[in-house]
């Protein structure tokens, strides 16, 4: 029998290097499967240990259109052993659908965005003129987006129906992976930055403010993915990245929201928001989702408008963590996972030896 350790199931190895060295320096062991290709015997019994899910939403715009179905297929089987899964089968699918997040959001009592979900391709421009003429102001602008996304997939901005439906038929009209379309309510952030909440193990460890006066969707806080302020240069990219804007005079959107572009001012786009603590309520509220959901470790997204909401739109399960931040960070989420998992590897042993 196989030593029992810590398996990390995702498909992008370049994510990967911070988390191995923060496993190695908590004294954790760990094993990547990544799943991309591969197989599985359904007759055996899955290796001892504790398995962590991080399978992302975007992973089909890094060449990898079916792992989805692989972890799928691969967590029910772990499920069906009785293994320890962080992030299970339940989370998967929180993470690629975010009418899911949506609908879990606005049940638990959260503000989320007015959003009319659309499958397929015929009813994209009816659904915009409903969703317009009910809007709470009439002919306000609104964003678009995938409902499998990340990296901004399919995040853009519309003053008109119009101008949508022209956009509808073009060549550059991005389709969906999984056909939805999401329609939303145009929304503006008090100040140009949205706020990143990490947890592990559904507890609090830092919150990000994330700079959005760059107009950027890429959002993700990977080394690999940051995108740089105006006059900064641009990091390498993992894979194919959506960093483009959609911009109606002084206006860009970003990620599902939208803000006045002001002048840059910090030198990276991620920073500790300090004010933001373990006792906002804010955290608190989001603690007890996290833990209703049995959601182990996750980064939450939320954006404060001028017009007084505090609206949570993302939920990311298989959250990256920012250098600059965690250089100025008394706590590391890297760190804070490998010490988490590592703890229910212990557990798991302590099981194993009865």
């Amino acid at each position: 029998m196989s030593t029992p350790r810590v398996y990390v199931i995702h498909e992008n190895p370049e994510w990967f290097p911070p988390l191995a060295a923060a496993f190695e320096a908590e004294g954790v062991p760990v094993e990547e499967l990544l799943l991309t290709d591969g197989s599985i015997d359904l007759a055996a019994d899955p290796a001892p240990g504790v398995y962590w899910s991080r399978m992302s939403a975007s992973s089909h715009t890094r060449g990898h259109e079916h792992s989805k179905e692989y972890t799928r297929a691969v967590l029910g089987w772990l499920e069906r052993a009785g293994r320890s899964v962080v992030n299970g089968s339940h989370v998967l699918e929180l993470e690629v659908s975010k009418v899911a997040q949506h609908g879990l959001l606005r049940n638990a009592g959260f503000d989320v965005p007015r959003t009319t979900a659309v499958f397929g391709h015929r009813d994209l421009v009816a659904a915009a003129e409903r969703f317009v003429a009910e809007a709470s102001t009439p002919g306000a602008p609104f964003i678009t987006k995938h409902n499998q996304g990340g990296k901004g997939l399919g995040v853009r901005r519309f003053d008109t129906v119009a101008e949508f439906a022209s956009y509808v038929e073009s060549p550059e009209f991005e389709e969906p992976v999984d056909g939805i379309t999401l329609i939303q309510e145009y929304l503006v952030a008090r100040a140009p930055f949205i706020t990143r909440v990490e947890f592990v193990g559904g507890r609090f460890v830092y919150a990000v403010r994330v700079d959005t006066s760059a107009g950027s969707f890429e959002l993700c806080p990977a080394d690999a993915c940051e995108v740089p302020l105006p006059g900064q240069a641009a990091q390498p990219q993992s894979g194919p990245a959506q960093t483009g804007t959609a911009q109606t005079g002084t206006e860009q959107t970003f990620a599902g929201a939208a803000c006045d572009v002001p002048t840059a001012g910090q030198p990276s786009a991620f920073s500790i928001r300090s004010e933001i603590t373990a006792g906002s309520e804010i955290v608190q509220r989001l603690e007890a989702f996290l833990a209703d959901q049995r959601i182990g470790v996750a980064g939450i997204e939320f954006m404060e408008t001028v017009d007084g909401r505090t609206v949570v739109y993302d939920i990311n399960t298989n959250t990256n963590y920012n250098p600059a931040v965690e250089e100025t960070s008394p706590v590391s989420g890297p760190r804070s996972i490998a010490r988490y998992l590592g703890a229910l590897l212990a557990s798991e042993q302590a099981l194993l030896a009865v």
